[in-house]
């Protein structure tokens, strides 16, 4: 027998399953993380305050994250599904402080079913004007919305005479009942983001609107109907904005001109760190929900550990985190094309 006799002529081939384990497990891993990181840090974070801390875990600090922040959990709600498109709303902050004006507008002069209505209706109206810019004349998202902010401060000014006339919200009116304390408005808010959670997963709409940000061309293939998809979420992103103004009106008291003003960046924010990715098609609303509790939860220990540094220091540890959390979305998206 000779020597090459002895030896096989290939090598076995390798089971397809043990190439496919660490890939799989690198994907596993990156869907994890990107869906789940933000409620991770969440808890890290409340659990580190809580213990270096005695005023963090009462009730009073709870109420006051929850409710200060009910207004931008409304407008992250409906950011998420513009950026799930792959779009941007840069006029949600302008809207929000319209649609407070015009909710303290409507207490004032014809009582607490205007007070909800106009604000709404406005905001709708305002959303479909810039969807149709968007889906139908083709135009960027970024020029519309950015237009939306400018022309909606500009529409503010001139309800208010330049600033100069303030509608107050009547005491005995039942419209400031819905931004009265904690429960009332985080209790809309949840219900609302339950909505938009199954709104997302369980209906046509929602699936529309993830195809729509994984790949245009192939959804328009699909047969999906790619332009109303956009339209409505510029419709329900302005519509939730108004309604986020209108309660905080009713809170407020009155409709204060000068609010609003970087809320679209907190927004965007928010539902980046909670793990959506800002060129769509991939997010969740627990992400969203997630990662404004997370900057909620930022400001407060920063207001509590280093009040002395004021807004600007706010500002440097919110774009740092923002920072980190894009370039860890990159690293995922890259693992995810690699594998």
């Amino acid at each position: 027998m000779t020597p090459s006799a002895l030896r096989p002529a290939t090598l076995p081939p390798r089971p397809a399953s043990d190439a496919a384990q660490p890939a799989a497990l690198r994907e596993w891993l990156a869907s994890h993380i990107q869906r789940r990181g933000a409620l991770a840090v969440l808890v890290l974070m409340a659990a580190l305050a809580s213990a270096t801390s005695s005023t963090f875990p009462t009730w009073s600090n709870i109420s006051s994250i929850l409710g200060n922040n009910a207004f931008v959990w409304l407008l992250a709600l409906g950011m998420t599904f513009v950026i799930l498109t792959g779009g941007i709303d840069l006029s949600v902050g302008s809207v929000y402080a319209l649609g407070g004006v015009l909710g303290a507008y409507g207490a004032h002069t014809g009582g607490t079913w205007l007070a909800v209505v106009l604000p709404v209706a406005v905001g709708a109206l305002w959303g479909t004007a810039q969807g149709l810019l968007v889906a139908r004349a083709r135009m960027a998202p970024f020029i519309v919305t950015l237009a939306g902010l400018l022309g909606a401060r500009g529409l503010l000014q001139a309800l208010t005479d330049e600033g100069a006339t303030t509608y107050l919200v009547p005491a005995d009116s039942a419209f400031r009942r819905l931004g009265d304390g904690t429960w009332v408005p985080v209790l809309l808010v949840a219900a609302l983001f339950a909505a938009g959670a199954l709104l997302l997963t369980r209906t046509r709409f929602g699936a529309t609107v993830t195809a729509l940000g994984g790949n245009e061309n192939a959804a328009t293939l699909m047969g999906l109907p790619v332009a109303r998809t956009k339209v409505l979420v510029y419709v329900l992103s302005a519509t939730l904005a108004a309604g986020a103004g209108a309660l905080g009106s009713a809170r407020l008291g009155s409709g204060v001109t000068t609010i609003g003003v970087g809320y679209e960046l907190t927004a965007i924010a928010s539902v980046v760190i909670g793990g959506t990715l800002l060129t769509g098609g991939s997010g969740s609303i627990g992400g969203t929900a997630s990662g404004v509790l997370v900057l909620a939860v930022i400001h407060n220990l920063i207001d509590h550990y280093f009040s002395p540094y004021g807004s600007a220091f706010t500002d440097t540890v919110n774009g740092a985190f923002l920072a980190v959390v894009v370039l860890v979305q990159a690293l995922l998206s890259r693992t995810r094309q690699t594998d």
